[in-house]
């Protein structure tokens, strides 16, 4: 394990693989860019542009890409970044460190859980982890872990594939053109395919992902981006 109460899932990122995550998640992702910055976008305009608000940042290990774009957008803001991959949180704040945001961000090495269960954060992202997580229990244990965290009325952006991959044989292949179009040969692309078929779980479908925020206390999510498998939405906390 890379951390403190870490999940099986984050073994999967090791050194290596968070050594190449950056590059690798924008092939796989058409858009991985527009993604984070429409989210950051949203929270500020859920928020509220230029008032203080403390973001708690789930899984933001590797690119850290939802916050740089959101203290770009938000000088105001502060984050606190949670992981359970250590080279994953490593690298984000090695990412934060550059663009200057250090100050405003806090890594914790870890889960949800290992954060004080107190409802003092004004929003949260969770991009690119649900389909990580084997089961609807655990996803539905890592939504619940956030809900008490944040307060009421509180925004949660959620980005991540969704669909078994199998049942649309169409977009799977699309995703083998898109690693062809950025130079990878048959041997790589039927790699990189296999390693996506075995070694992730998405929600089955939209009315999974409503079903599973639900179930956390959320209400009903908002569809706000789309590329082949992924998705992503804003909903908020209710009560």
């Amino acid at each position: 394990m890379t951390g403190p109460a870490a999940s099986p899932s984050a073994a999967k990122f090791d050194t290596a693989r968070a050594g190449e995550y950056a590059v690798q998640s924008r092939i796989a992702l058409a858009g991985y860019d527009a993604c984070h910055e429409l989210a950051a976008c949203l929270l500020a305009a859920d928020l509220g542009p230029g008032r203080r608000a403390h973001v708690l940042a789930v899984g933001a290990g590797g690119t850290a890409q939802e916050i740089l774009c959101a203290a770009r957008l938000e000088p105001l803001w502060h984050f606190t970044a949670v992981d359970p991959s250590a080279p994953m949180l490593e690298l984000a704040m090695a990412a934060v460190g550059e663009a200057g945001f250090e100050a405003r961000t806090t890594p914790v090495l870890g889960e949800v859980d290992t954060l004080p269960n107190e409802a003092i954060y004004d929003a949260a992202t969770l991009i690119g982890v649900l389909h990580h997580l084997p089961g609807d229990e655990l996803k539905r244990a890592i939504l619940k872990a956030i809900a008490p965290r944040l307060k009421p009325g509180a925004p949660l952006i959620l980005a991540g594939n969704r669909h078994a991959y199998v049942s649309k044989p169409l977009f799977l292949a699309a995703w083998g053109e898109r690693w062809r179009m950025h130079g990878a040969g048959p041997a790589e692309i039927e790699a990189k395919l296999g390693r996506i078929r075995e070694g992730a779980d998405p929600p089955a479908s939209d009315e999974a992902v409503a079903t599973l925020l639900a179930e956390a206390g959320f209400g009903v999510p908002q569809l706000f981006f789309s590329s082949l498998f992924w998705g992503g939405w804003i909903t908020h906390l209710l009560g």
